[in-house]
């Protein structure tokens, strides 16, 4: 829960991330164009991929990152268009958004698997359709595709910034493709299913709850229960959704501090810039540390495109954080509990 591992060229991977969403961004604030800003976010995740692999390697992982984020964006934004122009209710609007979501959650996952990318799973792409669907007004959506694609080309190109610098360069080579064994594949179905069925059970639970008692972004609890399921053991997984909620906690009161602040869109920009660091320095190392960071990186990128009171936003975010590491937890541990039920003897009667 506490301890740290060393460090592995981590702030190279850092600089790099905060960069490649630092310039999308205050771009937008010179033109502008604030509305935008959630499709620059999202394309810059193309950055995280392919961490510390050789030039080669990463630009591979990263051209294939960047089209699966590009083509989950194109698909929110559609998502939230059919909100319209089917004539929904906003509660109907809702459900579509988790059902949508949740097929995003397993079916990204899947493609994760089989493109063997890192960071695994689909948090991110739930994240971004969610995000996305979500926004009331929608910019036109080829700006939003614009801003999207030239993120993500920028991104590659941070990607092999490096090469510039002679003493930097490394040897280019392409990866061999390698084809998943049939243990991988199975493997990957099965994590698939996971992220199915912890983020339709997150999402449907806090919809229900959030209903009831007037809280919203249920896609948050959606996004928290599918942390725990990346790890390479149960005690991990759970691990994993306890610091989920440690974090969030610690996050929320730093994000808290910085609202008070009322920082104007190109401070804002450059507090985004700095939690992307510190997410991207800790989050192999420390996941308590990492969400620290990511709390208010998410939080304030959203509030740059739907403004809300801020003390609904962290009530949000810590209830949805709750309810969603509780769903994964319980999904981590159904497994072996099934299979401790099922080894049990059965009673005869005499």
């Amino acid at each position: 829960m506490f301890s740290i591992a060393p460090a592995n060229k981590d702030h190279q991977v850092a600089i790099r991330c905060a960069v490649g969403v630092f310039v999308p961004l205050i771009s937008l604030v010179l033109l502008g164009r604030l509305d935008l800003a959630i499709f620059a976010s999202f394309g810059a995740f193309t950055g995280i991929y392919g961490r510390n692999e050789p030039h080669g390697r990463r630009l591979v992982l990263q051209v294939r990152a960047g089209t699966l984020m590009l083509a989950v964006i194109l698909l929110s934004a559609l998502t939230a268009r059919a909100g319209t122009a089917l004539a929904l209710s906003p509660s109907d609007r809702t459900w579509l958004q988790v059902v949508a979501t949740t097929l995003v959650a397993g079916g990204c996952s899947l493609i994760v698997a089989w493109w063997r990318l890192r960071p695994a799973g689909s948090l991110f792409h739930i994240f971004a359709f969610a995000a996305i669907a979500s926004i009331p007004n929608q910019p036109p959506l080829w700006q939003g595709m614009l801003v999207s694609v030239l993120t993500v080309l920028f991104s590659l190109l941070v990607g092999l910034s490096s090469r510039v610098v002679r003493s930097r360069r490394q040897t280019w080579s392409w990866p061999r493709r390698v084809r998943l064994t049939a243990v991988e594949r199975r493997v990957a179905w099965l994590e698939a299913l996971g992220y199915l069925v912890a983020a339709g059970l997150a999402g449907t639970l806090a919809t229900v709850v959030g209903e009831r008692l007037g809280f919203g972004h249920n896609y948050w609890a959606m996004v928290a229960a599918v942390v725990p399921l990346v790890g390479h053991s149960t005690r991990h997984r759970i691990s994993r959704g306890v610091q989920r909620i440690f974090g969030t906690v610690v996050g929320l009161g730093l994000l808290a501090m910085i609202l008070l602040l009322h920082p104007a869109p190109w401070q804002t920009v450059l507090v985004i810039a700095a939690c992307q660091f510190g997410a991207e320095m800790f989050i192999a190392r420390q996941y308590v540390l990492a969400q620290v960071f990511v709390t208010p990186l998410a939080l304030i990128s959203t509030l740059l495109v739907a403004p809300v009171p801020a003390g609904i936003l962290l009530r949000d975010r810590l209830l949805e954080t709750v309810i969603g590491a509780a769903v994964g937890v319980a999904v981590v541990l159904a497994p072996a509990v099934w299979r401790r039920l099922a080894s049990r003897p059965v009673a005869r009667p005499n």
